[in-house]
């Protein structure tokens, strides 16, 4: 199968999103599918290897095309579109076009159906509720307009009705679109993924024996005020035999001096480490750090029904019991006291009370953390793969 992958993003890039993309394309490509990645240029000088950054071998069924853009954004966006019409119309006929960039999406469904590959787009959000929250989720982030969110609001519905095939990273996510717009044929639920663990778990450091040192409570992953990490700066201030690891968090972005400061307010900044951004391929080996990982998102119009953190499948694969907020679309993968403990959002005396529960308790931290392990085999970055294979396959 040909697949194209569109992407508009600078690449390789650090965020989720450029993560979640290369590893879905890889994974394809890995399962005998010929896989072209459009994305933008580096901005890195030197620029870097895509494969060697997120530490992946080199395949050649996937090609990382960089369209060249320049000029100010306005300019660089008008120009990817315009490479994703002529790459979808080009004379070399795509299996499948597929994005999650939905100004794509949009545009891509209004070209002539006989003249382009069937479109395939996929949701992580509603576009216009994130943009209506986006001032409440990021420091520093106007309102959206009126006019703004109608817009989004009719592409979203204008994408639903007309891709050939729809993907949503939750359930949840997929029934808030069906109410809102109908029910739609090919449309297929598939979950971010991870890569394949191993038994950190039996190596005497998921709640076994180790080397005397803190307790360390860790998470991975963006400081956006949404993320609720100021949770995790709380429970080391009320548990002085524990340490905090906080890998992620921009330098140029105002978010992780805010939660230095607040470690400092707390007089507990001696005791927590702030990696700042990693590159993909270092991560999962500072998560094994760490004796329990933490999701600490509160109750928010994305986090409820809408998120599917890569940080919760990188959480499962690193062998490490996991402490989560109890939302309805985390509880589509973990399960109270089966393979995670779940607590009210936003309660940091509900975070303490698990973090030292599990410490005290390092029998049950193991049994946490193998079951995660052993769940999170059902969602490697293969496994997501043949989900999107099986639905590309039904299309018309």
């Amino acid at each position: 199968m040909r697949i194209l992958y569109l992407a508009d993003i600078r690449f390789p890039l650090e965020r989720a999103n450029g993560i979640q993309t290369m590893e879905t394309c890889h994974a394809l490509a890995s399962r005998g599918h010929q896989v072209s990645l459009a994305v933008r240029p580096d901005t890195n000088d030197p620029t870097r290897d895509p494969f060697t950054f997120y530490g992946l071998r080199h395949i050649e069924s996937l090609h990382v095309e960089t369209v060249p853009l320049g000029g100010p954004p306005a300019v660089r966006r008008a120009g990817y579109v315009a490479f994703a019409v002529a790459r979808a119309m080009g004379r070399v006929r795509q299996d499948v076009i597929f994005t999650r960039d939905l100004g794509v999406a949009s545009v891509l469904v209004r070209l002539p159906r006989l003249a382009r590959g069937p479109v395939v787009y996929e949701a992580h959000t509603i576009a216009a509720d994130e943009a209506a929250a986006r001032h409440e989720m990021l420091t520093a982030t106007p309102e959206a307009s009126p006019t703004k969110l109608r817009r989004l609001a009719a592409r979203d519905a204008g994408v639903w009705r007309r891709t050939d095939g729809y993907v949503t990273i939750t359930h949840g996510l997929k029934s808030e679109m069906e109410r809102r717009f109908g029910a739609r044929e090919n449309i297929a639920v598939v979950p971010d993924g991870a890569r394949p663990g191993t038994d950190a778990a039996n190596d005497g450091e998921a709640g076994g024996s180790r080397a005397p040192r803190p307790y360390t409570i860790g998470y991975a992953g963006h400081l956006y005020p949404w993320k609720g990490v100021e949770l995790i700066i709380e429970a080391v201030t009320a548990l002085s035999d524990t340490r905090g690891l906080i890998v992620g968090g921009h330098e140029q972005e105002p978010d992780l001096e805010r939660v230095k400061a607040l470690a400092v307010q707390r007089d507990c900044a001696r005791r927590v480490t702030f990696t700042g951004l990693l590159p993909p391929a270092e991560v999962a080996a500072r998560l094994r750090d760490a004796d329990v990982l933490v999701l600490p998102n509160p109750s928010s119009a994305v986090s409820n029904v809408f998120t599917s953190p890569l940080k919760l499948f990188e959480y499962m694969a690193a062998g490490r019991p996991i402490v989560a907020s109890d939302l309805p679309s985390i509880r589509e993968v973990l399960t109270h006291e089966r393979n995670a403990l779940l607590i009210a959002p936003g309660n940091p005396q509900a975070l303490t009370a698990a973090i030292r529960r599990l410490n005290d308790d390092r029998a049950l931290g193991k049994r946490l953390a193998r079951q995660a392990l052993s769940d999170v085999a059902e969602y490697t970055w293969t496994k997501r793969a043949e989900r999107l294979e099986a639905l590309f396959e039904a299309l018309p």
